[in-house]
């Protein structure tokens, strides 16, 4: 078990927004560590690892899509350990720990097409809890092909049928177990939450928050990568196919607290760390 450290302050507005709404966009709060994460993303690109694809599906430019690469990129692993983020985590969540769950690039190419579908992280995943949070940071200015998240709906009863990316297809089946996959601009009520961003700003969200995100058609990489971690509450929870990330050979057991040897517990120190008045 580490801790990590904290020089960042997240105010008790911004952790109420992030209950109410699911998502929050902190300004700034990764602005010293944009060139360890951009150059984190280079290598990753350069020396993608077993999960590495390209998910533009045929159409104009490069998706480039990565995850659970921490281990061996030492950029990434660095922003793990010694970021704000695990304080940061802790405090959104309202958990006493932050464990990590996974990385994950996400690289549009300019003049990319293809949009990241809306959709919802918890059904892809092999975790049960309500504590959870991802951090999605981009490394290059953001306009158009910004993240967009419907607010409110980690409170949904039903979850978003999960697909796969490329080709619209189911993941699992049992289609009545989940709801459609939504329109949130064409849908009355529904609230979308978007932010243009500049390098180190984050936007923070649970992974039950509906989120999808635009094509890149400028003349401009679109390069993010997402930090995601758990809380106290979080449980290991069986699925009926293989999840995403795949994680095999873990050996847990439904109701498990995820093994810390594959999921570090970074911050430990409670709550309040992180946090303003």
């Amino acid at each position: 078990m580490t801790t990590s450290t904290s020089n960042f302050s997240i105010t008790e507005d911004q952790v109420s927004a992030f209950a109410r709404d699911g998502a929050i966009c902190l300004r700034g709060i990764f602005a010293d560590w944009v060139p360890t994460l951009a150059a984190g993303i280079e290598r990753n690109m350069k020396e993608p690892g077993i999960y590495g694809s390209d998910i533009a599906s045929g159409k104009p430019g490069k998706f480039f899509d990565d995850y659970c690469n921490w281990q061996r990129i030492p950029e990434f692993r660095d922003a793990v350990m010694n970021s704000p983020a695990a304080a940061v985590a802790a405090k959104v969540m309202g958990s006493k720990t932050a464990q990590f769950f996974h990385d994950h690039v996400l690289v549009k190419e300019a003049g990319t097409q293809k949009a990241t579908p809306w959709h919802q992280d918890i059904p892809y995943y092999f975790l049960s809890g309500e504590q959870s949070v991802s951090f999605w940071i981009p490394v290059d200015p953001v306009k158009e092909a910004t993240l967009r998240l419907v607010a409110g709906s980690h409170r949904w009863s039903k979850m978003i049928r999960p697909v796969h990316w490329v080709d619209d297809s189911s993941f699992y089946g049992g289609e009545d177990k989940y709801r459609d996959v939504p329109d949130p601009d064409n849908e009355e009520g529904t609230r979308v939450l978007e932010w243009e961003m500049e390098p180190g700003d984050a936007v923070l969200f649970n992974f039950r928050t509906a989120h999808g995100a635009r094509g890149n058609t400028t003349t401009a990489r679109r390069r993010v990568i997402s930090l995601r971690w758990i809380g106290d509450d979080a449980r290991y929870a069986s699925r009926p196919g293989k999840t995403s990330p795949p994680f095999p050979g873990h050996g847990m057991a439904d109701g498990d607290r995820l093994r810390e040897d594959w999921f570090p517990v970074v911050w430990t120190g409670g709550t309040d760390a992180g946090a303003a008045s």
